[in-house]
């Protein structure tokens, strides 16, 4: 058998999350595991397993996701982009595929993750090419968020930041990087993206963290109490979580 990496790139607003999710006697809901996993099988003439590097939530986009998946020896230099490209539906593309080195994994090979979360700050209007990507959030003070992150970064226990639903062995996480930065082409003044890179996430970890931050922005909270929510490890304290559908997986580190 051949391993083989993918990239992947889709809309996620129609997507239940990247995982399969089967329940007894119900339909299975629209993932894009699914999807890659029937267009795979199809060509294979057999069932095949698609491994991806994490589990985005339901409505999170993805610029570059990875996954591998093991193929026949015959079949490792079959033009596999081009084939599952023409099976897949219009929200999901397969960018890139190549031979996986020796003992790759594409979610235990992993090093590092980056993921964007969009703001729109104008009350009034969203460009409608956006829409689907940001969060329609308001004004917000930049500065203030900017500083709250400071806390946020470095080696921490995220218990605060983690929502129910996965076991993990550690709550600890490393934050390399939390930074505010431009859309190409677009005026910050309408849209600010924020970047989170670390080690890994725990569940809707950076959508917690975003949520926190624009409390911050919005003055609800001080930048210095973000400190004080690490520590407590106590879910409650963190506040909202940020809504799905401003999250982009923007790369995966290997």
């Amino acid at each position: 058998m051949q391993r083989l990496k993918l990239t992947i790139a889709y809309v996620g607003s129609r997507f239940h999350g990247w995982q399969i999710q089967a329940t007894p006697g119900k339909p299975h809901p629209r993932t894009v595991q699914q999807v890659l996993e029937k267009a795979a099988a199809h060509i294979l003439g057999r069932a095949v397993h698609v491994h991806g590097a994490g589990r985005t939530d339901s409505g999170v986009h993805a610029d570059a996701q990875c996954a591998h998946m093991d193929v026949p020896e015959e079949k490792a230099n079959f033009n596999w982009r081009r084939a599952l490209n023409s099976l897949l539906p219009d929200d999901v593309s397969v960018l890139a595929v190549e031979p996986a080195p020796p003992g790759f994994h594409a979610q235990h090979s992993a090093v590092k993750k980056l993921y964007t979360y969009r703001l729109w700050l104008p009350r009034e209007y969203v460009l409608p090419a956006w829409r689907p990507f940001v969060w329609t959030c308001g004004p917000v003070d930049l500065a203030a968020m900017e500083a709250a992150a400071c806390h946020m970064t470095g080696m921490h226990d995220f218990a605060s930041f983690q929502n129910q639903g996965t076991d993990v062995q550690t709550t600890v996480r490393t934050v390399y990087g939390i930074r505010s930065c431009s859309e190409p082409g677009v005026p910050q003044e309408l849209l600010v993206a924020w970047q989170f890179e670390a080690d890994g996430f725990l569940k809707q970890m950076v959508r917690n963290l975003m949520g926190l931050l624009v409390a911050v922005g919005r003055g609800k909270i001080s930048a210095d109490r973000v400190a004080y929510v690490l520590e407590s490890r106590n879910r409650a304290h963190a506040g909202v979580t940020a809504p799905a559908h401003g999250l982009t997986l923007t790369r995966v580190s290997y």
